[in-house]
């Protein structure tokens, strides 16, 4: 408040006696240029609050945008892990309320818990006596006892106390046609090892099917074979049986080349602690396992080549576009990325009516591609056309916000491949089983730590393909490898699957 001894400018003004001599024309004056002074202030203020607030609601705002670029950049750091099995649209939950007092029924898993054992006829018979009372224990020798029904127990042989040492003569004849000396030759184990088939063949099962390391495989041979082996030799066996089955490996690609439908993937792997990749490509009865430094496009063409004609169910991995084919992008991906969207800004709910539009779009191509051999040709394209204009019409959603953009241009990256599944039969629109195949590589990694060599990385991919092509095909894995290197100790060249399916079998082959 302005007192008459002191100005508007803070500065001591005239006492109340000055101002009393002087005229009031003067007072006024005073006054009023006080008044003036006072209105400048708090228009200046007043500007300044305002300079203030704007800075305020622009420092508010970029904090704000940066958050949520942090979030959009956590949601696709996180979202681009392997898919389940369970169907998009379900993830999300839409849980049906219960019933208010009705219980939930638990249904009884199907084929839980072990076989019955009825049906077995035993290889031995053991007979346990009773001589005495379990309760009191009183000597019941002497009465005379009643024998039950019994019942079956399977079990396995205890480890053994040692190993079976063979000693493997061979013979050598003049042969009247070679005109030269032969040998007969040792079904028992490879030329050059004292390491038998059957040991090599189990230590390839634990290696890639049970993801065992060297060091649990040469415990376990220990402990319950007594077969002392080392890591650095079992690692050799394994380098040379992958060097033999190359013909199965090379027979493998070629068939994964020549479905109609092929799943590809990747993940890290290590060599020596460095970065390489494990790439797969599978259809439904192979899968091929390759180990490569790099992730680029030139892996793809160098495998499959510059075209296929077929499907390639993929994710968005831009090294898939290095091949001219038909693909179809992996649509789990994107909806995981989109419901990591909804739950980072539950505020936006236009994010949530785009992913319901474009599962429903998802939902109606895979009716279409089911009632496809109903449908003629022009029908069918008829609709196939409508569903594209459908997406073309979603992607073009008026005034989105800045998230809801952001996923629009994931999905517009993709619009291309999103509906190529319709066109062919029995192709899903995810890459759940592409998933499926290199998680057999992802547990090895986490259980091993890769590779420590480059001979090493190529002798496990070779090895897992041919025991995932053998799990795939319903083939027992033992009984496959050990007819193809009976055949190669043979002739030189091991089985084939194909010759192993059509059933040309060496002869007097141990089981």
């Amino acid at each position: 408040m302005i007192t008459l001894a002191e100005k508007g400018n803070g500065q001591p003004g005239p006492d109340k006696a000055a101002l009393e001599k002087l005229p009031k024309n003067k007072l006024i004056a005073m006054i009023l240029e006080q008044r003036e002074d006072t209105r400048l202030r708090l228009e200046e203020k007043d500007r300044q609050i305002t300079e203030l607030s704007e800075q305020l609601t622009k420092l508010q705002g970029k904090i704000d945008k940066e958050k949520a670029g942090q979030k959009i950049k956590d949601i696709n750091k996180q979202v681009n892990q392997p898919t389940s099995k369970k169907p998009e649209w379900d993830k999300d939950g839409n849980p049906k309320p219960a019933t208010k007092g009705q219980k939930k029924k638990r249904k009884k898993r199907t084929g839980c818990g072990n076989p019955g054992k009825s049906g077995l006829t035993p290889d031995e018979t053991h007979f346990i006596p009773l001589a005495s009372c379990v309760c009191c224990g009183n000597d019941l020798g002497d009465r005379k006892g009643k024998a039950d029904s019994g019942r079956i127990v399977e079990d396995i042989p205890p480890p053994a106390e040692k190993t079976t040492v063979f000693k493997e003569v061979t013979e050598s004849k003049w042969c009247n046609q070679c005109k030269k000396m032969v040998s007969s030759t040792s079904e028992k184990a490879l030329t050059g090892s004292d390491i038998g088939l059957n040991a090599m063949i189990e230590m390839a099962y634990l290696w890639v099917m049970c993801a065992l390391s060297f060091p649990k495989i040469r415990d376990l041979f220990i402990n319950f074979k007594t077969l002392r082996l080392s890591t650095a030799g079992i690692s050799r066996i394994m380098i040379r049986l992958s060097g033999i089955l190359q013909p199965v490996y090379e027979e493998i690609l070629n068939d994964v080349k020549q479905g109609t439908k092929i799943w590809a993937d990747e993940t890290g792997w290590r060599v020596k602690g460095k970065l390489w990749w494990l790439w797969i490509f599978a259809n439904e009865r192979s899968a091929y396992y390759w180990p490569d430094k790099t992730r680029g496009g030139p892996v793809v063409k160098r495998l499959l080549g510059e075209v296929f004609f077929g499907i390639l169910i993929v994710d968005g991995w831009h090294a898939y576009t290095k091949i001219v084919c038909d693909r179809q992008t992996c649509m789990a991906h994107i909806f995981r990325k989109i419901r990591a969207f909804i739950d980072a800004f539950p505020r936006y709910r236009s994010i949530m009516k785009f992913y319901l539009k474009l599962r429903q779009i998802i939902r109606d191509g895979e009716k279409l591609q089911g009632a496809r051999d109903g449908l003629s040709a022009l029908v069918f394209q008829r609709r196939l056309k409508a569903l594209e204009q459908r997406l073309d019409a979603l992607l073009e959603w008026k005034n989105p916000n800045d998230t809801l953009k952001e996923v629009i241009k994931k999905v517009r990256r993709q619009q291309e491949h999103i509906l190529i599944f319709i066109k062919y039969k029995d192709a899903p629109h995810h890459n759940n089983y592409g998933e499926y195949i290199i998680k057999k590589g992802v547990v090895k990694r986490k259980m091993s730590g890769g590779s420590m060599s480059a001979e090493g990385a190529r002798a496990y991919a070779c090895i897992q393909s041919v025991a995932m092509t053998c799990q795939l095909r319903g083939i027992s894995f033992h009984r496959f490898l050990k007819a193809s290197l009976v055949c190669y100790i043979r002739t030189g060249r091991p089985m084939l699957l194909a010759e192993y399916e059509s059933g040309l079998k060496p002869l007097a082959i141990a089981a």
